[in-house]
């Protein structure tokens, strides 16, 4: 057997309760290689088409990689799957923390839950790889903190670590997310409302085996390189360690790209009051990292008054900073740090909820929603204590929070007059916090990817205008030269192809994007684990791999190139700021779509051809284009 990997994966079904490992051999890890792989190919073999994504058909699929549990910076991430309850289709989202590391080390690569169990359970998974479904009807509305602190009790492993849902969870909201410990959320595409309608609160871990290596010293010498020299390596983002993610929320405000007020204006007056700097110098008390990370971008803070946030359950990252603070025009930090705070022990999706809460105070200044509506809370652009409310009401589905956690697609067709301008999303998933009228690359990355718009996995246009040290790592996965940042050129569309590929690579193996291993050093990390003589070509074609069999898996489902579309804000400017009047151009975008797939070997609709699928060995997958 292959080593770096554990070569087992464990089946958890939770109508019968039976248990049972799947030992694949080295040729399905060496083309699926772990994480995103893995769910690409579980979910188009597995999950039957037209199945409700809430019901028991569904399966929910937990997938480490060959460099998570490695200790090493970046290597304790895994990736969650599902048939995605907010759009209907392909969803996959990926976190850190320590629970990736534990659960790799119980002797597992990768968990596939199945079912529905009679009541509600979690999954416990003890050092020796013994794997027991107990009772949590106890844990049944319980946040994601108490639900910790409760398992590691009751298991007697104080280390235990958890992925869990809460209320929000529980309730099925549509953008419900599983938490990796209490801070690292799987947010996107709902896989916390999937573990919700299979009565799974939790799977806790404890582990202490790590899979055997081809070249343990080679691993060893690598992660202390990276701890010595992390703020010297060129590719670095320094700013990580020091303020965490966002610390250039000022710039990105001058330059238009911090949504604000639903991404109608392009300038928000309030950013230097919610800025990471900002926070360093009042309420951030330290910093703190996932697992052998050196990094340590997380921002740890805690206050009294006039909300109290306890330093357990994490600060906002930029996402978080952007979707419930700029994008709702909320200047008042302590209450966007309380909401993101919500946000974690409910189980919710910060992006989603951020923009799901605009889009519905866009509809309320419009006069689309009333006070009637929304129960007399008045729901207007800056209200922060509005903001908090909806963020309760969203999580237990609780007057008009019962419609807003359908999401903003669903919640504007059953509204109507109008309410559809003002839903900011691809697929039914909602936009992050990267402006695609500034970063028109990643504009295209939203509108062709399979689980809608996931700034992870695209194309930050600004940090590739010029040839520079991060442009040449680019490069070797095909990208072929600097070009600015609102061009939509068949240069772009080929630099926005190599990085989605890029990163989907990344998202099996499964590592953190902001450790700056360049590509040869991910190879060569393949290569110590597992001993294949691994290449960038080969790690390339398994990107596209996984992208393809999430296309087929959204075709199969109906999901067709119609949707491949940016909603209609983003073709005008912004009211203010450096995006005034600046749109995308329609023509243009759809062009760099059409080349986006012919350079993907697609036909002119998006579908993936036979000879496409027969190059990347995965000739089976196209009995589901039928």
């Amino acid at each position: 057997m292959v080593t770096g990997v554990a070569g087992k994966i464990l089946r958890v079904n939770l109508t019968s309760g039976r248990i049972s490992v799947d030992e694949p051999d080295e040729a399905f890890y060496r083309t699926y290689l772990g994480g995103a792989g893995f769910v690409s190919y579980f979910l188009l073999k597995e999950v039957p088409a037209g199945v409700d994504p809430l019901s028991a058909e569904n399966k929910l699929i937990f997938a480490a990689g060959p460099m998570t549990g490695l200790g090493m910076g970046g290597a304790t991430r895994d990736c969650v799957g599902a048939k995605s309850p907010l759009t209907g289709g392909f969803a996959k989202s990926e976190c850190g923390g320590f629970f990736p590391m534990e659960f790799k080390r119980t002797g597992y690569d990768a968990l596939i839950v199945e079912g529905k169990a009679d009541r509600p359970v979690y999954i416990w998974i003890d050092p020796d790889g013994r794997v027991e479904l107990r009772d949590a009807s106890h844990l049944w509305s319980k946040t994601c903190a108490e639900t910790q602190d409760a398992i590691a009790q009751e298991v007697g492993e104080r280390l235990v670590r958890t992925a869990a849902i809460g209320p929000a969870g529980e309730n099925m909201v549509r953008f419900a997310a599983i938490m990796n410990d209490l801070k690292d959320a799987h947010g996107r595409g709902g896989m916390g409302a999937v573990m919700g309608s299979k009565n799974l609160k939790a799977v806790a871990a404890r582990g202490r085996r790590t899979p055997e290596l081809a070249d343990p010293d080679r691993i060893r010498e690598m992660a202390q390189w990276m701890g010595r020299n992390f703020y010297n390596v060129k590719l670095a983002v320094k700013g990580f360690s020091d303020f965490g993610t966002g610390a250039a929320m000022e710039a990105f405000n001058e330059i238009g790209n911090l949504p604000t007020n639903n991404f109608a204006e392009g300038y928000f007056d309030g950013t230097e009051r919610i800025s990471p700097r900002t926070i360093a110098k009042t309420i951030r008390v330290g910093m703190e990292g996932c697992a052998a990370c050196p990094v340590r971008c997380k921002r740890v803070i805690e206050f009294d008054e006039p909300y109290k946030v306890d330093r357990r359950s994490g600060a906002p990252e930029y996402e978080s900073l952007g979707a419930l603070g700029s994008c709702c025009g909320v200047d008042d930090m302590k209450a966007v740090c309380r909401a993101n705070q919500l946000c974690n022990l409910y189980s919710l999706d910060t992006i989603s909820t951020g923009v799901t809460i605009s889009f519905a105070m866009e509809c309320f200044e419009n006069e689309i929603l009333t006070l009637e509506d929304t129960g007399g809370i008045d729901l207007r652009f800056g209200n922060a204590e509005a903001m908090l409310q909806m963020v309760e009401m969203i999580a237990r589905r609780q007057g008009i929070g019962d419609l807003l956690a359908e999401g903003s697609r669903r919640a504007a067709e059953k509204l109507g007059r109008g309410a559809e301008e003002f839903a900011i999303q691809v697929k039914g998933l909602e936009i992050p916090m990267h402006e695609p009228r500034l970063k028109q690359g990643m504009g295209l990355m939203y509108s062709v990817e399979s689980a809608g718009a996931d700034h992870q996995a695209g194309f930050q246009d600004t940090l590739f205008t010029e040839e520079t040290p991060g442009f040449d790592h680019l490069r070797g996965a095909g990208a072929v030269q600097p070009v600015p940042p609102d061009d939509l050129s068949a240069a772009k569309v080929s630099n926005a192809r190599a990085s989605h590929l890029f990163a989907l690579f990344l998202d099996s193996l499964v590592c953190c994007q902001f450790l700056p291993w360049t590509m040869t050093d991910h190879v060569n990390i393949v290569r110590a684990a597992t001993g294949w003589e691994y290449t960038v070509h080969e790690a390339i074609k398994l990107g596209e791999r996984v992208e393809n069999l999430a296309r087929i898996f959204n075709i199969r489902e109906g999901i067709t190139a119609a949707e491949d579309r940016l909603p209609q804000r983003f073709f005008g400017g912004t009211r203010r700021g450096a995006l005034k009047n600046k749109g995308i151009d329609r023509e243009a975008m759809q062009a760099a779509i059409k080349t986006y797939y012919s350079m993907m070997g697609w036909d002119e609709n998006g579908r993936p051809t036979p000879a496409k699928l027969q190059e990347l060995g995965v000739a089976w997958a196209a009995e589901y284009l039928k």
